[in-house]
């Protein structure tokens, strides 16, 4: 299976120009990939302030945009996360997830809220923490400060995710926590991590960069810079059965402990 991870720039107060760069790096990706994935919000950016007006809708141009590329390509889309209008009104961070028709398979709303930005001021937590099918391989999202609460990745990996997929805007400050973590995570559950980050910065803050995919041995198959860029990787789903024959983690575990 070969994934593209869409590292862009994402650019303050410009999201026309953040979907059309998005739906250009796609357009590129897409006919080269299996699944393609973009980062955290990256339709409006960390300017939390223009949510009310700028969310989106399930239903609205930039995810049927999304959905024509994907059918069009025949790849399935993680469309990172966008701040998303719900039916109750509330605005969340979510991922929709689209397979290669252009169909939409699932939505995760990111669970942990970041109260050090004050997130809960824009947007609502997430409640489904589901494992999904994504072209025949079970999957799951998180969301970037998601890294932080192993037990939602034991979940997802007890319910036999194989990929789980976490966009983020991750700061450069605590590069070295996102990458400890990524690997962190892949390794103890036995998973393929896929970390997509952005490039530039929000105010003097520098975003990271080195999106990554990490194999459920902890190894980095793939990681890029710090610049906006496409990082292409093919992964071998057999090596999950192959960590977990190695190493009869999941096996183990006791549930009644992570409920």
């Amino acid at each position: 299976m070969k994934l593209a991870l869409l590292q862009m720039e994402v650019l303050e107060k410009n999201k026309a120009g953040n979907v059309e760069k998005a739906c250009h790096l796609l357009k590129q990706a897409a006919p080269q990939a299996d699944i393609a994935v973009l980062p955290e919000i990256w339709t409006t950016g960390y300017s939390l302030g223009h949510l009310s007006k700028e969310a989106e809708y399930l239903n609205g141009p930039v995810i049927e945009e999304i959905r024509r590329i994907a059918a069009a390509n025949s790849c399935a889309v993680v469309a990172g996360s966008i701040p998303l209008r719900k039916g109750d009104g509330n605005v969340y961070n979510t991922t929709v997830v689209i397979d290669k028709n252009g169909e939409i398979v699932f939505c995760y709303s990111k669970l942990h809220l970041f109260s050090m930005f004050n997130e809960q001021r824009f947007f609502k937590p997430g409640s489904d923490f589901s494992a999904y099918e994504l072209e025949g391989v079970t999957c799951a999202s998180t969301i970037c400060y998601d890294l932080r609460f192993p037990e939602l990745y034991r979940h997802m990996a007890m319910q036999g995710a194989k990929i789980i997929f976490v966009p983020a805007e991750w700061p450069k400050i605590r590069g070295a926590i996102w990458d400890l973590f990524l690997r962190a995570r892949a390794l103890e559950n036995h998973t393929f991590i896929v970390g997509v980050n952005c490039a530039g910065k929000f105010h003097d803050q520098k975003f990271y960069g080195h999106s990554s995919v990490i194999d459920p041995f902890g190894k980095v198959l793939a990681v890029g810079g710090e610049e906006e860029e496409i990082i292409y990787c093919d992964i071998d789903l057999a090596q999950v059965d192959k960590a977990n024959e190695y190493m009869n983690v999941l096996k183990d575990v006791r549930p009644e402990l992570i409920k």
